[in-house]
């Protein structure tokens, strides 16, 4: 990973939830941020969520912040790129609306400023498929609240530089994260991928009578949810191996996994 450094200046096109947790971080840790949103309610939205982000942050660490960066709202996507070391987008899931986004950034951004993606599922290789400049380009996925969770995903494409991924780490670093390279561009890359097969078990439990909504959500916040933010899933099955670790539990636990007690190929029907 590069040197952890702030950028100096960042723009973060697209103000909805994402958009907008992005802005309270970047802010919080001293970045001056160029914003662009055709919505005439982005201003306000963007400002609900600093509110948000500030009573969060305020009862969750004593710990010095840097002296807040200002936000700028501009008129045009060229004016918030402007001077910007790292470009956010967080725009709605459509390819063709990231791409006719990406072209305004890449007509008036520097040629060395870092392009992230906020996307949560499309591949960077479709993404950075029409640019002039793909090397650039990768995916930075957050989590939600941005402000609040550290985790973000950084997945390159076919065409993206690795020096790319590299000064994008030290990026987010510098913000305070926990930059996560994911080693081959995949849909939904990891952390999604898991969550949805953890959501589409916990949907047949509810459509077949096992546990209500918020016996599942009880389940997961005093249970494995407050395990797992300490040690994660893999960790948490070699503690239980005992001495032997790992091999012990597999050896143990490892043929369960051929027991038909999950629907994760079967899909309810949602109403």
């Amino acid at each position: 990973m590069a040197a952890v450094a702030r950028p100096a200046r960042a723009a973060v096109i697209g103000g909805g939830v994402i958009g907008g947790g992005w802005v309270a971080r970047l802010i919080q840790n001293g970045v001056d941020v160029g914003i662009f949103d055709p919505d005439p309610e982005a201003a306000r939205k963007i400002g609900d969520v600093m509110t948000n982000a500030d009573h969060a942050v305020g009862r969750l660490t004593m710990a010095p912040l840097p002296p807040r960066g200002e936000m700028h709202f501009a008129a045009s996507i060229a004016a918030a790129v402007t001077g910007a070391e790292l470009i956010i987008e967080a725009v709605p899931e459509r390819l063709d609306v990231k791409q006719a986004v990406y072209a305004e950034i890449e007509a008036a951004a520097a040629t060395d400023a870092v392009i992230s993606s906020s996307t949560s599922g499309i591949l960077p290789s479709d993404l950075q498929a029409k640019m002039q400049h793909p090397e650039r380009l990768l995916v930075g996925h957050p989590f939600n609240p941005v402000y609040l969770l550290p985790l973000v995903e950084l997945v390159g494409g076919s065409a993206t530089d690795p020096a790319t991924i590299d000064r994008a780490a030290g990026f987010f670093a510098g913000l305070g994260m926990h930059p996560l390279p994911i080693r081959k561009e995949i849909e939904a890359f990891v952390a999604d991928r898991f969550l949805e097969a953890v959501w589409r078990e916990a949907l047949w439990l509810v459509k077949d009578g096992i546990a209500t909504t918020t016996e599942i959500d009880d389940a997961i916040r005093y249970g494995f949810g407050l395990r797992w933010a300490q040690m994660g899933l893999f960790e948490t099955y070699r503690v239980a191996g005992g001495e032997a670790g790992m091999a012990h539990f597999i050896a143990q636990f490892g043929p369960c996994l051929k027991w038909p007690w999950t629907k994760l190929m079967d899909v309810p029907e949602l109403t």
